[in-house]
């Protein structure tokens, strides 16, 4: 069966699909959204309005979000896949027409599932055009060459640093949504590079984001939002950007550790597949954003390790966060969010700690493992690890099983084995 979605983007769209779930996106009866209404004036700050292009590609991220949270995956024959098929009003339909099939193909692999898109035209809304005056007749405007994702956690405080260190200085940009997890240790890093490099409070932008309603947890789309809010930003720059992802390379591979641990809950945003054909459709859309992820080819210890402020970074880990459910821990008593600890994110921060030397500070909820879940974790992770061991795949076989890697090769076999093994002997410590 699919799933059918209509978006409207104003009042006056009398568009209707039988059966479908209708979004109206220009209301908050279905979705909260801060883009237009966080911060108007820091928003004003952009120095032109933002390209067509990239507001449609802004809406299309939001819907998609919206069908992800919304249609559970254990419900599906296969207790993963779904098809869905979304109605999107766009500003440019021609060009979207003709990236179709390039858009489907590039969700197809970003979150398993199957997507359909049928696109239809529409003029600005009330609401775009009261913003684009404003901006227009703005006078305080910021100038960039370069942004940079800030998510509040350990990769991309690093990243932060170095860019800083380096004289860099790039707009960044946070997304949060659900719990306050994210929000409260995305504003603390936020809050620690204004303070330790004198840098200018109104080169950050938050944003929140998520739909009202949706009870799956897997949510592989969600990072595709954070990056469209960044895109949205950069195209209104007026010169060509480029866009900073921090994110360790190993984790992009999204490699299985167990055929039992397929990588199912990670994000497969950064996997090398994925960015390269949201590349193409940035590029064939006309936007001047080139995206670079400057750590692709080390493992997250290698980025604590090779940091470029050290005891900056050594200082404040703790106020990081790598935890895929930091708000749980209000189930057993806790007030603030924090790590748990045994989540595979968790595990790998914890591992990367370790091998780069450094004392961890981070509180986490069960460093033993001692939960009944968090132990079948564990023992997932040896059993995963001892496969790696006494029945290794070779690393440039196991690179592909996330998706198809095209070049340098050698390079990700050895980033892979690299990850693995610091993985392998904080287990082993434990």
């Amino acid at each position: 069966m699919s799933y059918v979605f209509n978006c409207h983007l104003n009042g006056e769209d009398t568009f209707q699909v039988a059966g479908a779930d209708l979004v109206p996106l220009h209301t908050k009866e279905k979705y909260s959204y801060t883009l237009w209404t966080r911060g108007k004036g820091h928003l004003n700050m952009i120095p032109r309005f933002f390209m067509s292009e990239a507001i449609d590609l802004f809406y299309i991220s939001l819907m998609v979000f919206y069908a992800d949270r919304k249609v559970r995956r254990i419900l599906q024959p296969d207790a993963w896949t779904r098809s869905f098929k979304v109605y999107m009003p766009v500003l440019c339909l021609d060009k979207w027409n003709a990236n179709k099939q390039l858009l489907e193909s590039m969700l197809d692999f970003l979150t398993g599932d199957h997507w359909q898109f049928q696109f239809r035209e529409r003029g600005f809304n009330k609401y775009e055009t009261l913003r684009r005056d404003v901006i227009s007749k703005s006078k305080d405007k910021l100038s960039a060459t370069e942004f940079c994702m800030l998510s509040g956690g350990l990769d991309s405080f690093i990243g932060a640093t170095d860019l800083l260190v380096s004289g860099h200085e790039p707009i960044f940009v946070g997304n949060y949504n659900g719990g306050k997890g994210v929000s409260v240790y995305q504003k603390k890093v936020i809050d620690l590079l204004s303070a330790h490099f004198a840098y200018d409070m109104n080169r950050f932008y938050q944003f929140y984001a998520a739909p009202k309603s949706g009870k799956e947890d897997t949510t592989r789309s969600r990072s595709l939002m954070f990056f469209l809010h960044a895109i949205l930003l950069a195209s209104g720059m007026g010169n060509p950007v480029t866009l900073y992802v921090p994110e360790n390379g190993v984790i992009s591979l999204n490699i299985p550790l167990t055929v039992h641990r397929s990588g199912s809950l990670s994000t497969r945003t950064t996997h090398p597949r994925f960015m390269g054909l949201l590349r193409q459709l940035i590029a064939n859309l006309g936007l001047p954003i080139a995206i670079v992820n400057l750590y692709q080819f080390k493992t997250k210890g290698e980025m604590i390790r090779d940091c470029l402020d050290p005891q900056f970074l050594k200082r404040n880990v703790k106020w990081t966060m790598s935890c895929s459910h930091p708000d749980l821990g209000r189930y057993t008593g806790d007030s603030e969010p924090s790590h748990c600890g045994c989540c595979l994110p968790c595990t790998i921060r914890r591992a990367a700690i370790k091998f780069a030397g450094i004392t961890d500070q981070s509180k986490y909820r069960d460093k033993k493992y001692k939960d009944p879940k968090h132990a079948i974790n564990l023992k997932s992770y040896r059993l995963g690890l001892k496969n790696y061991s006494e029945h290794p795949m070779h690393p440039l076989m196991a690179i592909q099983q996330s998706g198809p890697i095209t070049e340098r090769h050698q390079d990700y076999a050895d980033l892979y084995r690299r990850g693995m093994e610091e993985l392998k002997n904080f287990i082993d410590s434990l």
